[in-house]
């Protein structure tokens, strides 16, 4: 049952190979494998029956299904029966030969199937095969290519059948006319050759181990002479090839005299095919095997063609490699392989032929002789051992060649040399220095495409790398060469021309140096007195501890180094070995955790100086170190060309005269320094002055004399003349010079003992400094325009301001020129340019102030407000950095962090609100900067200020923060800056704020107010596009800054806030309004005292405000103050001037807004009317006896205002509810004013002509009332009152003495005639009657 179903299964995926995709016939193909490898005899069966059953099904298909069997069988050959297997070969055999026609990819899959089979069943095969093979008959293709095969994949199985098979094939060759057929009998022959050479090369394990060559050899030469003298000839290039392949394996079982016989013949005529042919690899290839039987059998005419092999060989060689073809490499091999065989037999002709083309210049020929070279050197050393002298010598020019292919050549060449004992003759240093010479060439890697492109396949590699790789090779591999590279290698470690070569040198010396230990200590020691070319103890250390400054050059050579410093301690100093086990391994761990982005080179270099003077602690030898420090001083020339290491080596020499003992030796040797340094180096001088001031840590009193001595000797005034004076200073040596100078100064100051520096600070250290930078020319000071100097003095400023600091005596210390040096800092940065930023110069003086000013005595307020004020204008002034390049951004970026370090400590020093106050000052013009970069800088600036003032305030006792509302009234507007970018800053000082309120309250640190961290949750709405929502969070921080503002600030904040209204920024003006109203809504009522004053405040803003939006919003700020303080609110502005200007007007339209508010306003306006006379009874002039009318001014101002309000269309309900107070009033008004003068005051204005700030409004008392009264009518919805009254001239006559009565009886019928509900008319008219007895009664009292 289960044989059925996998039967079934097979069946139905053989089915399935019919289908036309691809992807599914090869996963259709895997799957009959996969089923094959559990069940093989079932699914071979299935197969086979399928393809007997399905004759006519297409070749592509059954070719799938072959392929299938033939994996099948291959994968279970050990477990295939018999008589499965017999099913398989029928099947195949007849598949293969079905057609006589070659379907290659059909025939091929089932000549496959046979040879699979036949590995196991080759009896089988060969039965069923043969009898397709048969006398006299041409066979099918595949009958031979089937032979063919199965010779190679079952040798000890083919072998018996191969002499009747060549007796049979012999007399087919000469009916085959096809050059197809001839081919494959030439595949045939080469096959059946190479597996009898197989069967006798290991007769041991053959079967029948009688068979002999001479079994084979007579139908083997019938078959050659067939291949050479007829078929070669063939203009048919592949049957040519056909037949060369065949010859080579053929020639090996010919009989001996007659392969001696052909000879003459066969090699000439196989190197002519060189010609013939562009793929040479099969010619070669025979040729090789042709020359490896002639030797074999001792050929004495083989030597007769030497030199026309060599000449057809050597240009094979010469010829271009392309690496991407692997039949020209083979071919390359192969050739050189006849020239193994060559140089085995005739190497005195070989090298006679060789050496001459090593001096030939041509590149080609000499890369290709040298290729030969390296293949004879290594594949026939025992005939070239006598030759090493003569061959080494002939390398001369070669080594001279720059041709980066020779050099890769010369270099495989010496490789092999060295494992042949060659570098061991005299002459042999010279190849080893070769090697380094090019280990030390700069890095050059190859790109992929010059990869492609190269003519040369060994190209891969570059000289450096392939050198590199031969030197640790023949170090650590040849143990030969043990002897020849140690201690010699360690020549090479001091020129600075091997510096590149360092890494690998310093890996093959350790190597080295470890076996030697291995050896024993004697072995290991150097023996430097007969090794005179040897570096010492002294040179070793100061070179591999210089060169581990910067760890990752070279490929890493700093680790490279530092091992092999360890390694060579029994060398350097008998006492160091247990202590650099201790020490060194620590800095290797260093080095390989970091790389080069991630390692401070300030801290490795500090623990290469401290591990030198651990090193000299432990030796303690004052002349081992005395003469570490003239070594030295001797290699500072070696690094004229790396300053970032000489820097660090004028370092180490400060470290090493630092443990010196011998002052003379110090001095000498800091006189030595002085006098070679090359001071216009930055790297050199910088390194110099470290280095002084390391020394002065041991010799203070001498560094300082060296120093003043230099300045005195003859080398420095060379160069200081009154000349000199007058050049370009920034290109002269004496200003370098005097730079190096100052620093060396401000290096001793930083590294001496604090006890033994502050003494001499300003008597030597300070004095000197201000002599190398202020030169005079006939008494008079000449500035110093030489950027070097300058940064030099600041930097030596600094380090002594340090110094100062760090010792425990700082805080009695008054040091006496410190105004005069912050004064100097402050003249270099007043001196940069306004327009860029190019130096450092901003920076370092900024730096040099913070230290300066940490130092005693304080500085006078009026010079910390100029040193602010100038570094706030330095810095913040400068042009956007919009544009500017990323090394200019830095630049920007650490004067900023120099300007907040100085600020920060000014304010440390009076951290309180005053201290703040005094600041901001400062800031706030640059905070209300038009130019939005200015505004940006000192808002974050800002906020940097509070946060420090915040995480260093210390309150001790509850003081006030008296201007908490000044400061917060600076930054709450800038919560809506037109740049989204700084309203976070803003947000963030108004946050800080309230806290240094709330410590400053009593608060801990770690409080935290519910209150104002709301404040945080606001942040996101600031950058939102929406106005409405970005004016809505600053009501929002309004209403917070409300909660938590103190009243005393109350009033500082809304005039600083109202300060706000002008800003340039009407994005932060509008953002003032909406601060104020929500403060005067929230906390307005504490505020009647204040009014006057801030309706005055309110009403000159009205006068500077251009924008539309923030002059409405201000008219707010009055109806919001009037709803609190309305009688204050009026009163306020009753007192302004008369004849009320536009913004006067417009605060008293804004009382309209609200009907209660404007009731109550106009109740209080017409209290003010009733209480005081109309006007005044005043003699026109001194002698006069009549007297004139004059009007008061509070009954005038609140007609105006009342005029004003009424004009106003909200105004309409408030009218409505006090129509007849308002009619009564004005009515009587009219009356009273009739004839009434204005004041002379008044007067005078009038006469001044109209002002574009004042209402057009008539001031005269009577027109004014009149106008009023026009108003009130009109609001209370009697318009055609008004404009019959016009008609008929009743305004007119009201307004004259002798027809007011007339006018007022014209107007009470007007009112009659137009008023239709009678009933609310006489409620009216009988409050009118009263009121009017009420106010006659009350004129009558005055």
């Amino acid at each position: 049952m289960e044989e059925s179903n996998v039967k079934k299964l097979a069946t139905t995926l053989i089915d399935a190979v019919t289908d036309k995709d691809p992807l599914v016939q090869e996963q259709l193909c895997n799957s009959l494998c996969y089923l094959g490898e559990s069940k093989a005899e079932e699914t071979l069966n299935a197969c086979d029956e399928y393809l007997r059953q399905h004759e006519k099904l297409a070749y592509p298909y059954r070719v799938i299904i072959l392929k299938a069997m033939e994996t099948i069988v291959k994968n279970n050959i050990d477990e295939l029966d018999r008589c499965t297997a017999k099913i398989v070969i029928i099947l195949a055999s007849n598949e293969m030969t079905k057609t006589k026609e070659l379907i290659l990819d059909w025939q091929q899959a089932a000549s496959s199937v046979l040879v699979a089979v036949g590995k196991r069943f080759i009896n089988k095969v060969m039965e069923e095969v043969l009898t397709k093979f048969q006398p006299g008959i041409l066979p099918h293709y595949f009958v031979m290519q089937t032979f063919a095969n199965l010779s190679i994949t079952n040798v000890f199985g083919m072998v018996p059948f191969l002499n009747s098979i060549l007796t049979t094939m012999l007399p087919m060759l000469n009916l085959a006319r096809q050059d197809q057929m001839k081919s494959v009998f030439c595949f045939a022959l080469q096959h059946f050759s190479d597996s009898i050479l197989e069967y006798l090369a290991n007769l041991d394990q053959a079967p029948d181990p009688t068979v002999r060559k001479d079994t084979f050899s007579t139908e083997i030469f019938s078959a050659f002479d067939v291949l050479f003298n007829h078929w070669l000839q063939s203009r048919e290039a592949k049957l040519r090839l056909a037949v060369v392949e065949a010859l080579g394996p053929m020639s090996h079982l010919l009989p001996s005299e007659k392969l001696e016989e052909q000879l003459p013949r066969l090699i000439p005529g196989i190197i002519a095919l060189y010609k013939k042919h562009a793929e040479t690899f099969y010619v070669s290839k025979s040729l090789g095997q042709i020359l490896q039987a002639s030797v074999n059998m001792g050929s004495r005419t083989l030597e007769v063609q030497v030199d026309m092999l060599l000449a057809a060989l050597h240009p094979q060689i010469c010829a271009p490699v392309d690496s991407l073809n692997p039949l020209v490499i083979k071919n390359h091999n192969e050739v050189l392989r006849c020239f193994t065989i060559l140089a085995c037999s005739f190497p005195d002709r070989l090298l006679a032929f060789l050496l001459p083309k090593l001096e030939n210049s041509n590149e080609r020929i000499r890369v290709g002789t040298l290729h030969i070279m390296r293949q004879i050197i290594n594949s026939a050393s025992v005939q070239m051992e006598i030759k090493k002298p003569f061959i080494l010598s002939s390398m001369k020019l070669p080594l001279l060649d720059t041709n980066s292919k020779v050099k890769r050549a010369v270099v495989q060449v010496i490789s092999a040399m060295a494992h042949h004992g060659y570098l061991e003759q005299p002459g042999g240093e010279m190849m080893i220095e070769y090697i380094l010479r090019q280990c030390a060439l700069p890095p050059e890697p190859v790109s992929k495409k010059q990869f492609l492109e190269t003519e040369d396949f060994f190209a891969s590699d570059s000289v450096r790398t392939i050198s590199i790789n031969t030197l640790y090779l023949i170090s650590t591999t040849v143990d030969r060469m043990n002897d020849v590279l140690w201690p010699y290698l360690l020549e090479f470690l001091i020129p600075v021309q091997f510096t590149n070569a360092l890494t690998p040198l310093c890996k093959s010396l350790m190597h080295l140096a470890m076996k030697r230990q291995e050896e024993g200590e004697n072995s290991f020691l150097i023996q430097y007195d007969s090794n005179v070319n040897l570096p010492s103890p002294f040179a070793l250390t100061t070179r591999l501890l210089i060169v581990s400054s910067h760890p990752y050059l070279g490929e890493g050579r700093g680790a490279a180094s530092l091992r092999l410093l360890n390694v060579l301690h029994l060398n350097i100093h008998p006492l160091l070995g247990q202590r650099w086990k201790k020490t060194i391994p620590p800095l290797i761990n260093y080095v390989e955790e970091h790389n080069d982005e991630t390692l401070s080179q300030k801290e490795w270099e500090e623990k290469l100086l401290m591990f030198l003077r651990d090193t000299l602690m432990v030796v303690s030898d004052n002349t081992w170190i005395c003469q570490l420090s003239l070594e030295m001083c001797k290699q500072l020339n070696c690094y004229n060309g790396s300053p970032l290491e000489k820097n660090f080596l004028y370092k180490c020499i400060g470290t090493t005269l630092g443990a010196a003992s011998n002052k003379e030796i110090v001095r000498k040797h800091l006189q030595e320094l002085l006098e070679t340094a090359r001071y216009q180096e930055e790297a050199e001088r910088e390194g110099l002055a470290c280095g002084f001031g390391i020394c002065a840590i041991n010799h203070l009193d001498d560094t300082l004399i060296k120093l003043e001595d230099f300045v005195k000797s003859d080398i420095f005034r060379k160069s200081v003349g009154i000349f000199n004076i007058f050049k370009d200073r920034s290109d002269t040596e004496v200003d370098k010079v005097k730079s190096t100078l100052i620093l060396c100064y401000g290096q001793v100051a930083m590294h001496a003992p604090q006890e033994l520096v502050l003494a001499r600070i300003e008597s030597d250290i300070l004095r000197n400094v201000f002599q190398y930078f202020n030169t005079k020319v006939l008494g008079i000071k000449v500035e110093t325009k030489d950027l070097t100097l300058k940064l030099c003095l600041i930097r030596s400023i600094c380090m002594i301001s340090q110094a100062i600091c760090k010792s425990v005596q700082s805080s009695s210390f008054v040091f006496s020129q410190k105004a005069e040096l912050v004064a100097q800092m402050m003249e270099f940065i007043r001196a940069e340019p306004m327009d860029f930023l190019k130096t450092a110069i901003r920076k370092r003086a900024m730096i040099a102030c913070t230290y300066l000013s940490t130092l005693e005595p304080p500085l006078e307020e009026l010079d910390k407000a100029e040193l602010v004020h100038s570094c706030l204008h330095s810095v913040l002034a400068l042009p956007s950095d919009a544009g500017i390049t990323s090394c200019q951004k830095t630049l920007f970026f650490d004067t900023m962090t120099a300007l907040k370090d100085l600020l920060t400590s000014l304010l440390l020093r009076n951290l309180t609100p005053q201290g703040l106050q005094n600041m901001f000052e400062h800031l706030t013009p640059w905070i209300k900067s038009p130019k939005g970069h200015e505004r940006e800088r000192a808002l974050g600036l800002s906020a940097y200020l509070l946060r420090f003032f915040l995480e260093h305030l210390n309150v001790i006792a509850i003081v006030p923060f008296h201007n908490l509302g000044l400061l917060i009234g600076i930054f709450s507007p800038r919560c809506a800056d037109s740049l989204p970018s700084l309203r976070h800053d803003a947000l963030d000082c108004v946050y800080s704020l309230l806290y240094i309120q709330l410590f400053y309250e009593g608060f801990a640190q770690d409080y935290q107010d519910e209150v104002a961290e709301k404040l945080l949750s606001l942040k996101d709405n600031l950058t939102n596009p929406d106005v409405s929502i970005l004016f809505h969070t600053c009501y929002s921080i309004a209403q917070i800054i409300g909660k938590r503002l103190p009243p005393d600030q109350f009033i500082s904040l809304l005039l600083t806030t109202f300060e706000g209204l002008k800003d340039p920024d009407v994005n932060c003006a509008r953002a003032a309004t909406v601060i104020i109203n929500c403060l005067l809504k929230e906390r307005g009522a504490v505020l009647l005292e204040k009014v006057p004053e801030i309706v005055g405040l309110i009403h000159a803003k009205l006068c500077e405000v251009k924008d539309e939006h923030v002059a409405k919003a201000i008219q707010q700020s009055v109806y919001l103050l009037a709803s609190q303080h309305r009688a204050a609110v009026v009163a306020s502005l009753l007192a302004s001037p008369l004849p009320f200007d536009s913004h006067t007007c417009s605060l008293w339209r804004a009382l309209a807004t609200e009907p209660t508010l404007t009731s109550q306003i106009l109740e209080l306006l017409l209290d003010k009317m009733n209480k005081d006379v109309p006007f005044t009874e005043n003699k026109s002039f001194l002698l006069s006896s009549s007297y004139d009318r004059v009007a008061t001014v509070i009954p005038l101002a609140a007609t105006c205002a009342l005029y004003e309000i009424m004009s106003a269309p909200e105004s309409g309900a408030a009218v409505m509810g006090l129509y007849p107070e308002l009619f009564v009033t004005l009515l009587l008004r009219v009356s009273c004013t009739v004839g009434v003068q204005l004041p002379r005051n008044l007067q005078a204005k009038e006469r001044k002509g109209a002002n574009p700030r004042l209402a057009p409004r008539n001031l005269e008392p009577c027109s004014c009332a009149v106008e009023t009264l026009q108003a009130m009518l009109f609001r209370g919805g009697s318009e055609e009152v008004i404009t019959c009254m016009g008609l008929e001239g009743g305004w007119e006559l009201m307004k004259t003495s002798e027809g007011h009565e007339e006018g007022v009886t014209l107007l009470a019928s007007k009112k009659i005639l137009y008023r239709s509900d009678m009933c609310s008319f006489f409620k009216y008219i009988s409050t009118i009657i009263m009121l009017l007895k009420k106010n006659w009664i009350k004129k009558g009292r005055k």
